[in-house]
């Protein structure tokens, strides 16, 4: 386990490529990259690779989030340099890059995972670390796979509305519902350390609360979060975690429809893009090693609310990898 966050060391080499300069070209203008930031061929080294995964074979209800990584980087390109609630420059801190989209199977579940498996993990190789934009939650098992084998079982914080602790769909063990039931099989989470944030809604039974305990998560319900406020919320989750490598993986469906309408599996009674966004900073100065943002289905958002409430949520992720 690594002694200290994986930001305290500021990142050797030459000076980071940060945005194109919106004084000299509009925002609406040029290649759509997130946050309008160089490709992985335009620079000399990554240590934020940010990379999409159009993928949504795992879905149980509304498709669409295929589209996702497209959407986001286009509601990205109003992002600005410096983020003040962070007191952190993210991209002067460090070189960040889009690294594209990562070309997996429509078709097939089992060889689409094994394609972001082997993508991320070079990614990995190259001493990067992932921030993913999705595509469905079905690819939060691949790269908690590509993520453990370097940094050994991870802490999780899941934000969402839905447990994705199942067993299966149809007989189908990995689907957006199952992921992280198959990542404590497989031994990719601490189990001392696993947090569900923004759980919410109906269920199938009691039974699936009782299964999700024994994998060892804690739950942390909308209504938690609105008694005892994000302060309080964000103390316990960090006593929690403490300095173990963290993998941090948000289904956008976490916030209200009224913040994300463009989502497969929308739940009444969901947070606020506000407290999400200041429940990620409090985990500031934790070791974060890799991160995802997904399920933003474009063809169900109107007004880009839903893929602009990403592309921050992916601002604030990659502002908590930067030196501080």
């Amino acid at each position: 386990m690594p002694s200290s966050p994986s930001s305290a060391t500021p990142p050797t080499g030459p000076v980071p490529v940060g945005p194109v300069d919106s004084s000299t070209t509009p925002r609406y203008a040029g290649p759509a990259t997130f946050a309008r930031l160089p490709r992985r061929d335009q620079v000399e080294r990554v240590d934020v690779a940010v990379v999409g995964v159009p993928f949504d074979s795992g879905v149980s209800y509304r498709p669409g989030a295929r589209f996702g990584p497209t959407a986001v980087r286009e509601a990205s390109r109003l992002l600005r340099p410096y983020n003040p609630a962070q007191q952190v420059a993210p991209f002067a801190k460090q070189q960040v890059a889009d690294c594209g989209d990562i070309a997996v199977n429509p078709f097939d579940i089992t060889d689409a995972l094994a394609t972001v498996d082997a993508a991320v993990s070079e990614l990995l190789a190259e001493g990067a670390k992932p921030i993913t934009i999705g595509g469905d939650h079905t690819i939060a098992l691949p790269l908690l796979r590509a993520v453990s084998r370097v940094h050994g079982p991870v802490a999780l914080i899941h934000f969402d509305a839905h447990l994705d602790t199942w067993d299966t769909y149809f007989g189908t063990p990995t689907t957006h519902g199952t992921p992280f039931r198959r990542a404590v099989e497989e031994g990719l989470l601490d189990t001392d350390a696993l947090t569900h944030i923004g759980i919410r809604g109906p269920l199938y039974g009691e039974e699936d609360l009782i299964a999700d305990a024994k994998l060892g998560f804690g739950i942390v319900s909308t209504i938690d979060v609105a008694d005892r406020g994000v302060p309080e919320i964000v103390a316990g989750v960090r006593e929690r975690i403490g300095d173990r490598p963290l993998y941090v993986s948000v289904d956008i469906d976490v916030l209200d429809p009224a913040h994300a309408p463009g989502t497969g599996t929308p739940e009444a009674g969901g947070l606020t893009s506000r407290e999400l966004l200041a429940i990620l900073r409090g985990l500031a100065g934790l070791n974060l090693v890799g991160a995802d943002v997904v399920e933003v289905a474009p063809a169900y958002d109107h007004a880009e609310i839903t893929a602009v409430a990403a592309s921050h949520t992916a601002y604030e992720l990659i502002s908590l990898l930067a030196p501080r």
